[in-house]
């Protein structure tokens, strides 16, 4: 069964940083993609950024220039670092995941392109 755990997130000042990690041991395909979302209280869930097989990595417009996302392929971790936050980064975050052996992914924000998610940490941003 495959389990993706989050941890790393808190409480932060706006401007600060938080790196998001998410374990990914159980996780193990040869192709995969894999993203950050998040949802705030009301609002619908919004992709944040992604990463696939070879590196190609695209993030949200929201997100651009403060957010980056990678994975430690030996480690199996995928991190989400998030610089210069702001109070409306304030929301849950999960990362998620497809992957197989066939198939060529490309970085996608749409979160029905996901097979497995996370539990989430909440990530706090106040002024």
């Amino acid at each position: 069964q495959v389990q993706l755990v989050e941890s790393g997130g808190g409480s932060v000042l706006a401007g600060g940083s938080l790196r998001l990690s998410c374990a990914t041991n159980t996780f193990r395909a040869k192709n995969y993609r894999m993203g950050w979302f998040r949802q705030a209280p009301g609002k619908e869930r919004e992709g944040v950024a992604s990463i696939v097989t070879d590196g190609v990595t695209t993030v949200a417009e929201s997100v651009k220039g403060r957010f980056t996302i990678s994975r430690d392929n030996i480690k199996n971790i995928l991190y989400l670092q998030m610089n210069n936050l702001k109070p409306q980064d304030t929301a849950m975050y999960f990362c998620a995941g497809r992957g197989d052996y066939y198939s060529h992914y490309v970085p996608s924000l749409d979160g029905s392109e996901y097979d497995y998610w996370g539990q989430g940490t909440q990530v706090t941003v106040s002024s």
